[in-house]
């Protein structure tokens, strides 16, 4: 297995946490590329915990799902508008509810993408741990 050295001592991959949601490794990947836009180095292991892939991993499942035609310009313009907020669209507000649909649409397709590479986890919602029990 491969290590990796971090700050505190050595890690291998064996110990990445995945993603809870694709949402949650959506707004990884855009602070991930702020961050890189703005000068930073990315390092592997620098952060809280360790995740199962990097940022390039993301922007390649993104750019695959859109070559596909799995996604569509719609989807990129709203994944980037709510993930520089940080935010998802809020289905309330009438002026975010079609954003909101294309929102989720586009985190579903991503989210299966990211499942099947072990970067998000595969989440049950009939999981006592979901549901809280």
């Amino acid at each position: 297995m491969t290590r990796y050295k971090e700050t505190h001592g050595e890690y291998t991959r064996g110990e990445a946490v995945p993603f809870e949601t694709a949402e949650a490794a959506w707004f990884w990947f855009v602070q991930a590329q702020t961050a890189r836009n703005e000068g930073a180095q990315i390092v592997a292991g620098a952060g809280n915990c360790v995740r199962p892939c990097e940022p390039v991993d993301i922007y390649r499942e993104l750019d695959r799902l859109y070559r596909g035609r799995r996604l569509v310009i719609d989807h990129i313009k709203v994944l980037r508008h709510y993930g520089m907020r940080l935010l998802s669209p809020d289905p309330r507000h009438p002026k975010e509810a079609r954003a909101y649909t294309i929102w989720i649409e586009a985190l579903d397709r991503l989210g299966d993408a990211l499942k099947s590479k072990g970067i998000v986890a595969e989440v049950s919602y009939w999981d006592g741990a979901a549901h809280g029990g």
